[in-house]
């Protein structure tokens, strides 16, 4: 595995990681009235990225390894530009009542979000459908690997985390924020951080075998270093760290126009 491959690859996936999830986040903090159109030039996006897929299905180079990781990222953001609109979220739309038990906090919590995250589902057997038996799955996996991660994420959110910041969740979702536990661990932290380990010690030693050719150090890679960004977003969790900063482009345009909520709970 090459210290080039490897330098590019880390790069590239960190760009889009960062610019994605900044673009989003601005195109949901601009006027109401605007979310119309941007959703609509996100769902153009998105059908690209569904188009990027299926040109990617047999181009096992690695050309095709990032047109699928690509695209697979071009996907989830239309997920997540859905979610933060307010156009797939789920059918409760309350604040969770203060003295409900864990396992109603639960139950109510799953209500809020269930539409998106039956989306995601969907998404990810579809995409296990369509790139079944080709020899390109770098959108399968990325695609599954995010969607594992953000998982990861909300469950450790819902049971509560030392330190996390609420600015990107719009007015609109600031209910959501009632959901949300304070704690100085939890039980599934550290299993989703040895999980994480695990799958990066595994995608290392697939990119770094001797039988891997070309498309699979690049696709290898990307997965790789996507993994990486997840753990670091854990650490996120538990460290006293503003990650929020890494997005103030996107995020201090129009806050003050919009009213966003910083809450700290």
């Amino acid at each position: 595995m090459s210290l080039a491959v490897l330098g590019m690859t880390f790069g590239y996936t960190i760009f889009v990681w960062w610019f994605s999830t900044g673009a989003i986040v601005w195109l949901d903090r601009r006027p109401q009235h605007t979310h119309g159109l941007s959703f609509a030039l996100v769902t153009c996006i998105a059908a690209a990225a569904l188009a990027g897929v299926f040109a990617s299905l047999d181009d096992h180079t690695t050309t095709g390894a990032v047109l699928g990781f690509t695209s697979a990222v071009g996907l989830w953001g239309w997920h997540e530009a859905s979610f933060l609109m307010g156009g797939v979220t789920g059918p409760r739309v309350a604040p969770c009542p203060p003295d409900a038990s864990l396992g109603q906090r639960f139950k109510l919590a799953a209500a809020t979000l269930i539409y998106h995250e039956a989306a995601l589902v969907v998404t990810l057997v579809f995409l296990g459908m369509v790139i079944s038996g080709h020899a390109n799955t770098v959108g399968f996996w990325t695609f599954a690997l995010l969607f594992v991660a953000r998982l990861s994420a909300k469950l450790n959110l819902f049971f509560g985390v030392p330190n996390f910041s609420l600015e990107f969740f719009p007015p609109r979702l600031a209910y959501l924020a009632t959901y949300l536990g304070k704690a100085k661990r939890n039980a599934v932290f550290p299993v989703s951080v040895a999980a994480g380990l695990l799958a990066l010690w595994l995608e290392v030693r697939m990119v770094s075998a001797a039988s891997a050719s070309a498309a699979d150090v690049v696709g290898g890679s990307l997965v790789m270093a996507l993994t990486a960004l997840a753990l670091l977003e854990h650490g996120f969790m538990v460290a006293p760290i503003p990650d929020a900063a890494l997005w103030r482009w996107a995020l201090s345009s129009h806050r003050k126009a919009a009213g966003a909520p910083t809450l700290d709970l």
